[in-house]
């Protein structure tokens, strides 16, 4: 028998644990049809938020679901390594200790990182578990592990091999506080209010000066030319072979030519650092000027040009502008506002920087990955996400891969002693690489020289669909014929470049098909004013509180009754409430069941019968309901779908009919049906709240040790009558005529009633034996005229009385009646307007225009019933 009083924390470890024991969440390959999901894979630096919430409990309910449609469900958890974030939180340990990284060999500083990935990496997935995700633990992996690493040297060297990789000097992203570039895509451009300082560069051997504006006073110290604009009318009379003097650095730089300076911006004079920015580096290729590299790796000043040495890059700006200020270089300083590239993981802004790196080569790539998700071969959930997909697709740049840290899967190119380099998988291969290269047999593995750098993370994560299979390492293995492709990837919309696109780019290039079959993008999770939770604004609940205030199963309600696919998600903490009140109203629901006896020689009552028949057919229609919004992805309606089922169908209607009065018995039938019915909606509550189900499912019946809700059988489709469900439907508004005239007249329920009711072709009378049991009913009279004194409702066009006798208030009953003729006539006159509209009428569907046709003839009926009444009152 379960409990008398819900208690979420007491059940939950309880079943989870029984789950784990009994390895039901454990897949291997069989005769049934697969159904796969990889999780994406959490940092493994990171701490369970609400975005985790939501993600992970999309995935369990779809995990949960196919176990119960019969399918072969592998749900493989594991963690990224997350190279940057990891060893900045490593470096940071090592520094409250007072250990400098830098005093560290490579060796021993990765010491450190494995032991405290060791003591801190799975923290994330053991609180997984107390939201009930269904992950096959055994499967566990994480990017940096030995199958994975491998896998991944293994692609580097294939695509090199491929020529899809490559090493030269380019422009890149750097970032200054975890000194090491980035790709374009880890970089986040803010609007930032800067200022725009106009400097002056004298003319050499004139007394004249060129004003040049520029953001980034500091790079002056690595300006190598002016460039001008040539149809720049301004400029005219500035010679060909003219020089002009850098402020401060005083170093004799060319003025050059070219259609790529902007005439309208600033003064139409730019300053060109080809070491520090993009567009300037490409002027410097093309014009042949030198690049001056002016920062250290940390963003601070080297002593390249001897100004300003070891200062940092931001304290020099400010420096700087004193400075010019002093020695009358500035021509001015205003406001600017401008977009700045900021480090999507530290948080600072970034450095242009040359430097050598490694690229993978993206275009080719990228044709048949793209092509999947425009003809629909992938399908994006919501499909606005495919135009986002198409645009970067379609102007997607090389790739840098090489990440200047320790932690992360290494580069596996070795030097050679006189220059070059070979690639390969192992140290024993390369150096037979490296003597068939050079032709000398005596060159020793000490010879070589590793590359220092490590693989960017994604490098790894945009195999973890194939290689959490082994699909890399061994592409005809049993698990990766089997698995793969996945079913359904849940993901957020802001890694769409970081990792979808590259996981369906290695899908094509390694399986020659489709990682997945369908991505379903989650929203941003907000705070109920619209705001993004996170840790500074202050907004951002803990989960794992949440789950210890009310329960894994309310969390998860609170997490479908807030989202929508790629919608964002309000989140309330009262809906967390209204989830635990969920579970309190099915655990009360099923113990006023339990709580009924059964006299086996009773018969069933016309009432019941009635009751019975009416869930089945409201069962099976809400049923298809569900399943149309599952198939489209639309899971959190599913849910709300499911929600008003037991709450207001099952619990508010049919329990209430079929309930037995007060000491008496229920009869087999009714109450065989009832748990029938309890059964059903178990299963269909199952997937999104795992817990209290299994808990009540275990109670309904007696099961065998190792049996579970997750694995009986989804509820099956049925017929439906359309027109019996119609009918109900006037049944339930009688019944709340009824109801609604005890509450105005202070009738106990306790207390019979007669009703009166003038039968038309919308009284229900097949149902009457359900209005007289739930309206407390003592008789029904079927009359012709109307009753001046009883109190009157109208449901269609059929016209109620309840006799009240002397009691009836004709002057409130004369107000009310007149309130109500208003707003019907208000209304009747909205419907007039829509259908007196030729447009609407000729052009709307069919089905729309005979809608509004009987909205009016309904409205025209209960005004002309109402008239009648008024009249009758008089």
């Amino acid at each position: 028998m379960v409990a008398d009083k819900y208690t979420p924390q007491e059940i939950e470890s309880k079943w989870y644990e029984y789950w784990i024991d009994n390895k039901l969440f454990h897949s291997e390959p069989d005769a049934r049809e697969p159904y796969t999901i990889v999780i994406p894979p959490p940092n493994v630096t990171g701490m369970l938020h609400m975005g985790h919430m939501l993600n992970n409990t999309l995935q369990d309910v779809l995990m949960r679901r196919a176990r119960q449609k019969g399918k072969n469900a592998c749900w493989v958890p594991g963690t990224d390594h997350a190279s940057i974030a990891t060893e900045a939180k490593v470096v940071a340990k090592l520094k409250a200790e007072g250990i400098d990284k830098a005093s560290l060999t490579r060796e021993e500083f990765l010491r450190h990182a494995w032991e405290w990935k060791e003591k801190h990496g799975g923290i994330i997935l053991k609180q997984l578990r107390k939201l009930g995700a269904s992950c096959d633990w055994d499967r566990t992996c994480f990017t940096m592990d030995e199958p994975r690493t491998e896998s991944v040297i293994k692609v580097f060297v294939d695509l090199y091999n491929k020529g899809k990789i490559y090493r030269g000097v380019r422009m890149v992203h750097w970032d200054p506080a975890a000194k090491t570039a980035l790709s374009d895509e880890e970089v986040i451009y803010k609007e930032s209010q800067g200022k725009l300082y106009y400097l002056r560069y004298m003319i050499e051997g004139t007394d004249r000066y060129l004003v040049v504006a520029t953001t980034r006073p500091e790079t002056i110290l690595g300006d190598t030319a002016v460039c001008l604009n040539p149809n720049d009318e301004r400029y005219k009379d500035i010679p060909a072979d003219a020089r002009v003097i850098v402020p401060l650095v005083g170093r004799s730089i060319p003025v050059i030519r070219d259609t790529y300076v902007d005439i309208e911006f600033g003064t139409g004079a730019l300053k060109v650092t080809p070491a520090h920015d993009v567009n300037d580096y490409m002027l410097g290729e093309k014009y042949g000027l030198e690049s001056i590299d002016i920062f250290n790796d940390d963003g601070t000043i080297n002593d390249k040009v001897g100004l300003y040495v070891g200062m940092d890059r931001f304290e020099c700006r400010r420096v700087i502008e004193g400075d010019l200020e002093k020695a009358g270089l500035m021509e001015k300083v205003e406001p600017y506002t401008n977009n700045v590239g900021y480090s999507e993981r530290t948080g600072v802004a970034i450095e242009p920087k040359l430097s050598m790196q490694w690229f993978m080569s993206m275009e080719e790539i990228a044709k048949p990955a793209t092509r999947a998700v425009m003809e629909d071969a992938i399908k994006f959930i919501p499909a606005k996400y495919k135009n986002t997909y198409r645009y970067w697709m379609e102007n997607i740049k090389d790739w840098c891969i090489s990440r200047q840290l320790w932690w992360g899967q290494r580069i596996p190119a070795y030097y050679l002693p006189k220059g070059g380099y070979v690639v390969a998988e192992t140290a024993e291969k390369a150096l037979e690489l490296a003597r068939e290269k050079t032709g000398d047999a005596t060159l020793t593995a000490a010879d070589l020289r590793q590359d220092e750098d490590v693989l960017d993370t994604w490098f790894s994560s945009w195999l973890w669909p194939i290689s959490v299979f082994d699909g890399i390492r061994n592409p005809h293995n049993p698990e990766i014929e089997y698995y793969y492709p996945t079913s359904d990837l849940i993901t957020a919309p802001d890694i769409i470049f970081f990792w979808v696109a590259r996981m369906i780019m290695a899908g094509y290039e390694y399986r020659g098909e489709k990682p997945f079959g369908n991505v379903y993008f989650t929203g941003i999770v907000r705070d109920k004013l619209g705001r993004k939770m996170s840790k500074q604004l202050g907004n951002s609940p803990d989960p794992l509180d949440l789950i210890a205030k009310y329960g894994a199963d309310g969390m998860r309600v609170a997490m479908m009754l807030s989202s929508s696919a790629g919608n964002d998600v309000m989140f309330d903490e009262a809906l967390c409430e209204q989830g635990r009140n969920f579970g309190n109203k099915i655990w009360n629901a099923y113990r006023l069941i339990n709580g009924w006896t059964v006299d086996e020689t009773l018969a069933q009552s016309d009432n019941d019968a009635l009751a019975v028949e009416w869930f089945r057919h409201a069962f099976a229609k809400a049923l298809a309901e569900i399943e149309e919004n599952f198939a489209s992805y639309r899971i959190s309606e599913a849910f709300m779908r499911i929600y008003k089922l037991f709450w207001d169908d099952f619990s508010g209607w049919y329990l209430e009919m079929v309930k037995p009065a007060y000491g008496h018995p229920a009869d087999r039938k009714t109450i065989d049906a009832t748990r029938h019915y309890f059964d059903l909606l178990m299963r269909l509550i199952h997937p999104f709240m795992p817990f209290v189900t299994e808990e009540i499912w275990q109670d309904l019946a007696p099961r065998a040790k190792g049996e579970s809700i997750m694995y009986a059988p989804a509820p099956e489709a049925e017929q439906w009558d359309e027109t019996l469900l119609a009918r109900f439907e006037l049944v339930k508004e009688a019944i709340t005529g009824i109801r609604n005239v005890r509450k105005q007249k202070n009738i106990a329920q306790k207390q019979p009633l007669t009703l009166k009711v003038i039968a038309d072709e919308n009284y229900p009378a097949a149902y009457a034996p359900v209005i007289v049991k739930m309206g407390n009913i003592e008789n029904i009279d079927t009359v012709s005229e109307k009753d001046p004194a009883a109190a009157a409702f109208i449901v269609k066009t059929t016209q109620y009385f309840v006799p009240l006798g002397d009691s009836i208030d004709r002057e409130a009953e004369t107000k009310r009646l007149t309130a109500d003729l208003e707003y019907l006539e208000g209304f009747l006159a909205s419907v007039m307007k829509k259908l007196s509209n030729e447009r609407f009428v000729n052009s709307a569907p069919e089905k729309v225009v005979a809608n509004e046709r009987a909205k009016k003839a309904d409205a025209e009926a209960k005004i002309a019933a109402i008239r009648e009444q008024l009249a009758a009152l008089k």
